[in-house]
């Protein structure tokens, strides 16, 4: 469509409320050219790839981008969706596919308000979408406060990467247009971020390890995604965090001390 003021073309102008853009393992350069594209039209400049396939930056992406050209630029590669999000407080993962998860499942307007919430209390939030064949493992979307999926077509619901990225996109700049998003003071504590949320995980789990609670190990990895989302839906402040690490302290070294 046409319509670009081509004196700001290539300017990536995203508010502060804006959500980053996780491209987890992306295979075609092409495909990244148009999610850049699609983020620069509605105010999206945070672009964050894990582990993309084949020679990156590459002329393909440059080529598809048409003229955002500064999303690629400034994009920065991964090499795990844990390092890609440490800084950040609340995902959203996008899946059209059923999974076996208690999460809230919301539509692209759905998470665009949830958003802007988030925003207004202080948390920065990202989008997280999927391999192009496969879309996200489970593993990937535990870490998620939510799932995000467009109502579409059953028979065929599927949709490219630029395409989930210019829907919900689209969803989270039209509400700004309609409401300015203000940073609330918080007392005492704000959103944990998601490498605080790693940290926990990581004690948590290796505690559990050594009680001898994760057992058999072919059913480890389940175990392990199903505490990971009680916690994920909590959507804990980094005060809770530390409280939390503090009772799984107590009560190993409880033990330990007994032994």
């Amino acid at each position: 469509m046409a319509g670009t003021n081509r004196r700001r073309s290539g300017e990536a102008r995203a508010e502060p409320a804006a959500p980053s853009v996780v491209l987890v393992e992306p295979q075609l350069g092409e495909n990244i050219g148009a999610c850049a594209r699609a983020m620069m039209n509605f105010g999206l400049a945070d672009l964050r790839l894990v582990r993309p396939r084949g020679d990156w930056p590459n002329y393909k992406a440059i080529n598809t981008a048409s003229g955002a050209e500064s999303i690629l630029d400034a994009a920065r590669t991964f090499d795990t969706l844990g390092a890609a999000t440490a800084d950040l407080q609340h995902l959203y993962a996008t899946t059209a596919r059923d999974r076996d998860m208690v999460k809230p499942t919301l539509t692209p307007r759905e998470a665009a308000s949830r958003i802007r919430h988030d925003a207004a209390s202080g948390g920065r939030s990202a989008l997280l979408f999927g391999r192009e064949r496969t879309g996200l493992e489970n593993e990937d979307v535990a870490f998620a406060d939510a799932i995000v999926t467009v109502p579409a077509n059953p028979s065929y619901a599927s949709l490219n990467l630029a395409q989930a990225v210019l829907l919900i996109g689209y969803e989270w700049f039209q509400l700004g247009a309609a409401a300015k998003t203000k940073r609330r003071s918080r007392k005492g504590a704000e959103p944990a971020t998601q490498e605080e949320i790693a940290l926990l995980f990581a004690h948590l789990e290796a505690e559990l390890d050594e009680a001898g609670f994760l057992f058999p190990q072919h059913k480890r990895p389940r175990m392990v995604i199903n505490i990971r989302n009680v916690f994920s839906r909590a959507s804990l402040t980094d005060q809770e965090v530390r409280t939390l690490r503090g009772i799984i302290v107590a009560l190993t070294g409880k033990k330990k001390t007994k032994r």
